[in-house]
């Protein structure tokens, strides 16, 4: 192997080791802003949600994360938009939700 091939591998993986800590480095931030984006959506929420009304949205999140998600970022547009001007109680979530989920259908059996 000659020098001007060492060099040059050198050199590629010196260029891969910089790639490498940039996408790092990118990575670690978009974490960070998500944490913060988190925070504050926590924040809002705990001015608009009574504690009750927060345990019922922190107890749907575990069954089903993605629609707790999307209550949440639709309560924050509200709160945001001035749309809820007093904090939402248990039986006001519920009515939110309610209204949200759509229509479960009934299906009866017949046996002939």
């Amino acid at each position: 192997m000659g020098d001007d091939e060492l060099a040059e591998l050198r050199r590629r993986r010196l260029e891969q080791l910089q790639r490498q800590q940039a996408e790092q480095g990118a990575m670690e931030e978009e974490i960070e802003r998500q944490k913060h984006l988190d925070a504050q959506i926590q924040l809002i929420l705990k001015q608009v949600l009574e504690p009750q009304a927060r345990e019922r949205l922190n107890t749907i999140k575990l069954t089903r994360p993605e629609f707790a998600r999307a209550i949440e970022q639709q309560l924050v547009v509200l709160a945001q938009s001035g749309r809820i001007r007093e904090r939402l109680t248990d039986e006001q979530l519920k009515a939110l939700l309610q209204q949200i989920i759509p229509g479960k259908r009934d299906f009866t059996i017949k046996r002939k």
